[in-house]
């Protein structure tokens, strides 16, 4: 059962529509199901048609009348004083009467501070209904005392009640909230995004993108200027006094009003997350290590795969500092560098979306986009402590192409398993919102790992040892790591794993030694396929030795020459004062550069 509070100041209007054909002609029976009191009142739904636009106007004036006399009494218009609460069950719910949603208006009504039982000086409110699974009440918010009503967290109230609700009326248990959701499209927006046939309203789509911009930039200013290159207008707030931006708006280029002026919806509009301030949080620039891994990996990469793997290592990084708070008691520094990893990494899941290969990336993005409601909650990050891996995630935008699908498919299995331990740490935290959004992108990220992994698994199961090779090495599986050893052997992914602990046989590591190296990684514990991991830890730990091998042998390389260059220069007399008047020039030989 979800409600939804709004404020607004026009109550004909509002009544006009409840009572009206809705939209689409969607309001069939439009009734009054609950009331404060409506003595000698008509029901505008049962109204005569010719008597319909008068009670309309007579109910209107009917609950204004408090507003009305407040107003006199100040002398100022009462603003914001319509109150409407729309409540819908969930698809699927079973039918409710009339008396039902008589009984779930007065219910909410009372939570929300608008009417407590038993007050009779309490707002004046109405419940209509127009459809089978919902109703709207509308009030108006001042009471009859004239004082105005004491309803400050009315939309958490209004949701706390409709949970206890559920549970008593036999429906459908919905996630509570936290007030951490982004503003919902309102009717107008989502009925003009079905007339241009857009899949999102135009405060969706300013979301996601914003989201994706937010993850790729380093600043405010890249921030406003990657937005403005996508073709979407941006409007910063000056502060009066300063003149300096305290805050933005974003609108769509063809998302206009009647008068064709551009529909403009604040960062904090758009999510809470996107507002300036939080935006700035994330931007400072990042303290230390994290940075200097990040500027030498930038200026130094040479090989395809090294911005990958070192995403790899980052996601295992925060995968154990999660895994550890799992573990731990709820609150403190702890949770606040969770959440910070939590921020990280949905800003990872977007860049990612950007800079994987063409076929990964829909189920990329579609993780990326249901990972936006999980990557925020009630805890305040401490965004410092995830500058490693926010880092790791920008410089997978700059990531050479080349052969680097082994390493894509490791950092994605990390992100996997990162993932099922934040979707854990908000269960543990009662998270319900943020745990749903984040078990609904792993759905979409294990179809994108599985899919950049299916050609290299086959390739290895296709190249797999002998059978007597096979059991030797699942010999050494069972003897170094007999915790997981039955669920590595019955893995599909077992052959894969026997050629890849083979081919680090032949590389020089044993493979006992292999396994040891790799065992103690707590990913085991959750990983569904144990013998997977192994396989991209395995893969990814014999390229790293092998690209190290080439680098000291390059160090080595350039350091003989380098020797041989002082060597040769200092063989070499200096020239000594002659008697001749012209001396003849040492001619010495260096190396051309580049040799």
């Amino acid at each position: 059962m979800v409600p939804d509070v709004s404020t607004g100041d026009r109550s004909r209007g509002l009544l006009s529509y409840l009572f009206g054909p809705g939209r689409r002609n969607e309001h069939t029976d439009p009734h009054i199901v609950a009331a404060f009191a409506m003595p000698g009142f008509t029901d505008p739904g049962r109204a005569p048609l010719n008597q319909h636009h008068d009670a309309l106007t007579e109910l209107a004036d009917y609950l204004d009348q408090p507003v009305k006399l407040r107003e006199q009494r100040l002398g100022k218009k009462v603003p914001q004083h319509v109150w409407h609460c729309p409540v819908r069950t969930a698809p699927g719910d079973r039918y409710l009467t009339d008396e039902e949603w008589a009984e779930v208006a007065r219910r909410v009504v009372h939570a929300t501070g608008i009417a407590e039982h038993g007050d009779d000086a309490a707002c004046r409110w109405i419940a209509v209904r127009h459809a089978e699974d919902h109703i709207h009440i509308m009030a108006t918010s001042v009471r009859e005392d004239g004082r105005r009503p004491r309803n400050k967290g009315d939309g958490r109230r209004a949701q706390a009640e409709c949970r206890r609700i559920e549970a008593e009326l036999g429906l459908r248990r919905l996630k509570s909230g936290d007030s951490t959701a982004p503003k919902t499209p309102t009717g107008p927006e989502v009925a003009k995004a079905e007339r241009q046939g857009r899949k999102n309203t135009a405060r969706v789509w300013l979301r996601e993108h914003a989201y994706a911009a937010a993850a790729a930039v380093r600043d405010e200013d890249e921030f406003f200027a990657v937005l403005t290159s996508l073709g979407i207008k941006v409007r910063p707030r000056l502060g009066p006094v300063t003149g300096e931006v305290t805050g933005y708006s974003l609108a769509a280029a063809d998302d206009t009003d009647a008068k064709g002026e551009p529909i403009f919806y604040s960062g904090s509009a758009l999510a809470p997350d996107l507002s300036l301030n939080r935006l700035r949080e994330r931007f400072a620039p990042a303290e230390g290590e994290a940075a200097g891994r990040a500027t030498a990996l930038h200026a130094s990469r040479a090989e395809p795969g090294d911005s990958w793997r070192h995403a790899d290592g980052e996601l295992r990084t925060a995968y154990m500092l999660v895994t550890r708070a799992n573990g731990g008691k709820a609150g403190g520094e702890a949770d606040a560098q969770v959440q910070a990893q939590t921020a990280a990494f949905g800003e990872l899941l977007h860049n990612t979306a950007v800079s994987a290969p063409r076929q990964l990336r829909t189920e990329l993005q579609a993780a990326a986009i249901a990972f936006n409601r999980a990557n925020r909650s009630a805890i305040r990050a401490e965004h410092r402590a995830a500058d490693a891996l926010r880092q790791a995630g920008k410089t997978l935008l700059t990531a050479p192409s080349g052969k680097d699908g082994d390493f894509i498919a490791a950092a994605l299995v990390s992100a996997v398993l990162l993932l099922i331990a934040l979707t854990e740490w908000h269960a543990q935290r009662g998270h319900e919102q943020q745990a749903a959004a984040a078990q609904q992108s792993l759905v979409h990220l294990r179809a994108a790992q599985q899919q950049a992994a299916r050609p290299a698994l086959a390739q290895l199961a296709a190249r797999a040892p002998s059978p007597q090779t096979q059991d030797r090495l699942a010999a050494a599986v069972q003897a170094t790591i007999p915790e997981h050893a039955h669920r590595i052997l019955a893995d599909p992914a077992w052959p894969a794993l026997a050629t890849a602990l083979a081919q680090a046989e032949s590389a020089g590591t044993a493979p006992r030694q292999a396994l040891a190296d790799l065992s103690g990684q707590r990913e085991l514990d959750t990983a569904d396929r144990p013998a997977e991991v192994l396989v991209w830890r395995l893969r990814n730990a014999t390229a790293e030795r092998v690209s190290q091998r080439a680098r000291s042998a390059a160090t080595r390389s350039a350091r003989s020459k380098h020797l041989t260059t002082k060597t040769g220069a200092a063989s070499v007399p200096a020239a000594q004062p002659q008697p001749q008047p012209q001396p003849q020039p040492v001619d010495v030989k260096r190396p051309r550069p580049g040799r």
